[in-house]
């Protein structure tokens, strides 16, 4: 049976562009089953009023999903026990560095080309690479060790399938341009206890998760994915990044743009059936 899920964080109220995502996992899944999860593991950000409004919007549109509905917040162990594994591999290392110490190590003369940009921002220099496990504390991140990562695995590529970008073609990432164009990822932050990227691993693999429905945005984020359900002997499902909803000015819409939140269209008058048709459903 087809799985998928859309899986918001209740920072602020769902867009056209969170609209056009839940109906593309529900779409997707048709006729298996189409998942709720909530991503709020940054708890200083998430509101319960937002996830409130999460729900209205949904069923608003017309969408329903099985209970309870799955929050990270709720699942800390299991992030726990797989950031404990990633370790007992030797595949971690605790990190201080700040954002501000990343661009101070990444502007120091250098030979070579400009610092690389991953997923995360500027790819990690590696400062804190050398410091154990035992030496973590509360103020630390935890970051995955790429290179070792690939060489625990014994592989020189990663690959996954997408149903949308390039369909029936596996994509192909190296060790090589791995390392060097994402780098040593952070997979628990300070006072978190984890990170997007491992949740939604772990997430995922949780609910059964076969098919992740997501914008092209995160598509460069789906490698790190990938590389953690093979350090943890979990299942890669197949993925579908489809477009996203850009405004009149061609900017990707964020939660800040209030303008086209869904509650402001229901407020006014618009039925769901025309944010529908203007989404292409």
């Amino acid at each position: 049976m087809k799985r998928t899920r859309f899986a918001p964080s209740p920072t602020g109220p769902l867009h056209l562009g969170h609209a056009f995502a839940a109906l593309t996992a529900a779409r997707l899944a048709d006729p298996g089953q189409f998942l709720l999860r909530i991503e709020d593991i940054d708890q200083s950000r998430c509101r319960p009023e937002y996830e409130a409004l999460i729900a209205q919007d949904l069923h608003w549109l017309g969408l329903d999903w099985p209970q309870p509905v799955m929050r990270q917040s709720e699942r800390l162990p299991a992030y726990q026990a797989a950031l404990d594994r990633l370790a007992a591999l030797g595949l971690t290392y605790p990190c201080r560095c700040r954002r501000a110490d990343i661009r101070a190590a990444l502007s120091a003369p250098q030979e070579g080309a400009a610092p690389a940009i991953g997923p995360d921002g500027p790819v990690y220099p590696g400062t804190c690479r050398h410091r154990p496990m035992a030496d973590a504390g509360s103020d630390d991140a935890i970051r995955l060790d790429a290179a070792r990562a690939f060489r625990h695995l014994g592989l020189d590529e990663i690959a996954f399938l997408d149903e949308n970008v390039a369909p029936g073609l596996p994509h192909r990432l190296s060790a090589q341009d791995f390392i060097a164009g994402i780098g040593d990822v952070v997979l628990a932050r300070r006072g978190m206890g984890t990170s997007y990227h491992l949740s939604v691993v772990v997430d995922d693999a949780a609910q059964g998760i076969t098919l992740v429905t997501r914008g092209k945005d995160l598509l460069d984020s789906t490698w790190i994915h990938v590389l953690l359900q093979n350090l943890l002997e979990l299942p890669t499902p197949r993925y579908h990044h489809h477009r996203l909803i850009r405004d009149d000015q061609g900017k990707r819409l964020a939660k800040r743009d209030d303008a086209r939140a869904l509650k402001l269209f229901r407020d006014e008058g618009t039925s769901a059936g025309e944010i529908r048709r203007r989404l292409g459903f």
